[in-house]
């Protein structure tokens, strides 16, 4: 896979459009204010296929690399991104310290599972993405912010929060007329899913306007605005 320009300074690297192996796109933004990276991967291998794609594409290496939220296929690939100032929401910086505080391994993710059957698809796709335990740490954001947070090159960090996250984070690209939106529309994980829980296309309608031209989540196509439009009319 190769990034591609979306717009003006945004380019995509596509996720795997297998959903089990929930592997979500990442996005570079650059110019010559520097380059933020907009989630790290779902694995250090994951991150190091992207970085082999920037250099295909000739885009520098990023100096910001911003969490959308915590989820452990946005955050994992992070160890493998050395010298970047890591940047995400107040919230999920204390989940990811207890985070990287936990015994990662394939035998840690099965005795998880024994213990509970319903981090199966979750605890699954984590075993399939790492090839190696070796030098992987989970990695807290460096830098943390509440509401919003404008960063060096003009991007727009904005808390959104909702159900699928507590620290979800729109990114927004003004100039490029782009928002990344991670997933934060989603319902809960699985394993913390109710039977009343659903997409929160509200949260979705309450972002949509004429300022952006496309919306991005992690695991779909872009959009237009008028496709986010239609896909969320009630």
């Amino acid at each position: 896979m190769t990034f591609h320009q979306l717009a003006g300074r945004v380019w995509l690297f596509p996720g795997d459009p297998e959903p089990d192996n929930v592997q979500p796109a990442v996005a570079l933004i650059t110019d010559e204010r520097g380059s933020v990276l907009v989630d790290a991967g779902h694995s250090p291998g994951h991150a190091r296929e992207i970085r082999a794609a920037l250099t295909m594409a000739g885009l520098p290496e990023p100096r910001w690399l911003v969490y959308t939220h915590h989820h452990w296929d946005h955050v994992w690939g992070a160890c493998a991104w050395p010298g970047v100032e890591i940047v995400g929401h107040v919230a999920g910086e204390r989940l990811l310290r207890d985070e990287a505080a936990r015994p990662w391994s394939h035998r840690y993710l099965r005795e998880q599972v024994r213990a509970n059957p319903r981090l199966g698809p979750s605890f699954r796709a984590r075993a399939l993405a790492m090839d190696s335990w070796d030098d992987f740490t989970v990695l807290p954001p460096t830098r943390t912010f509440t509401d919003e947070l404008t960063l060096p090159t003009g991007v727009r960090l904005r808390h959104v929060g909702g159900g699928h996250a507590p620290d979800s984070t729109v990114v927004l690209v003004p100039d490029s007329a782009v928002m990344l939106l991670g997933d934060c529309f989603y319902p809960p994980p699985a394993h913390l899913r109710g039977p009343g829980d659903a997409p929160d296309l509200a949260l979705v309608r309450r972002l949509l306007g004429p300022d952006h031209h496309w919306y991005v989540a992690s695991h779909t196509d872009p959009m237009t605005l008028d496709e986010a439009r239609a896909a969320v009319a009630a």
